[in-house]
């Protein structure tokens, strides 16, 4: 049995959990033996992470659900592997579920011929949809649902307490999620999610890629101030040749630095 390395009470990550980087951030939420996974990431990962579950003692047919954040490849394309194996239910927001149902690769990102990325994305299917508002319950433990659309139009964030497992909406450096209207971007309601997560009183933010972070007005409103500026250019900066901030973490995650 491996020694379990939350980052808060009730709460795993499995990149700090493993201790190198798996893929996006998958966080496994429990209370006693009953547990969920907010995300899953590629199929190549699911192997890995449910051998660290098991691992870790939590028995495979507690698992309450898989939660999809939203339609991305990087966030669902395991889905239907990691159901399979947990026979479990996938739970996602309505506006992210028919992409899911048809495995629609052009929305999730899986299939863009320009740049020449052509993966597989198995449909799978959804059987609890949730809206803003809502509650999820693992054991005792309660997670707030809140829709924050802009990345995607279903793209949802979950409250725990002064914690937000915040999506794709914000990175540690300032960056945010793609911004593409293939996939149902919108930067009004981007801005718009962005000031509902500055405004409200959350203290740390547990995002889809990257390390975790407390909560910082003052980027926050620096990306606020930056999406602005795009909804007047042509180009949303999605073309970027590189990402420093995840060769930061994967440094962090070898050298076993937990959020602080």
């Amino acid at each position: 049995m491996l020694e379990r390395k939350p980052i808060f009470p009730n709460i795993i990550e499995m990149n700090y959990q493993a201790g190198h980087m798996i893929g996006c951030n998958v966080y496994l939420v429990f209370d006693n033996d009953e547990w969920l996974l907010i995300d899953v990431g590629y199929n190549e990962a699911v192997d890995e992470i449910l051998e660290l579950i098991r691992q870790l003692d939590f028995p495979l047919s507690r698992c309450k659900t898989l939660i999809a954040t939203h339609a991305d490849v990087d966030h669902i394309q395991g889905l239907a592997k990691a159901k399979q194996q947990l026979q479990t239910t996938v739970t996602a927001h309505t506006r992210s579920a028919q992409s899911i149902r048809e495995g629609d690769k052009v929305r999730t990102f899986a299939e863009i011929e320009a740049q020449n990325i052509h993966m597989e994305m198995p449909p799978v299917e959804v059987e609890v949809l949730v809206e803003d508002g809502d509650t999820i319950s693992v054991g005792d433990v309660e997670l707030e649902v809140w829709l924050t659309p802009g990345h995607t139009d279903g793209q949802l964030s979950f409250r725990k307490d002064n914690l937000l497992f915040s999506g794709d909406n914000i990175y540690r450096d300032g960056c945010v999620g793609a911004i593409d209207a293939h996939h149902g971007s919108d930067i009004q309601d981007f801005i718009g999610s962005l000031c509902r997560i500055r405004d409200s009183n959350v203290e740390w933010l547990l995002p889809s890629h990257g390390p975790v972070f407390r909560k910082d007005n003052a980027l926050l409103d620096s990306t606020i101030k930056r999406l602005e500026g795009y909804l007047h250019m042509a180009d949303f900066g999605t073309c970027a040749i590189d990402w420093p901030l995840m060769d930061e973490f994967e440094r962090e995650i070898a050298q076993g630095i937990m959020p602080k």
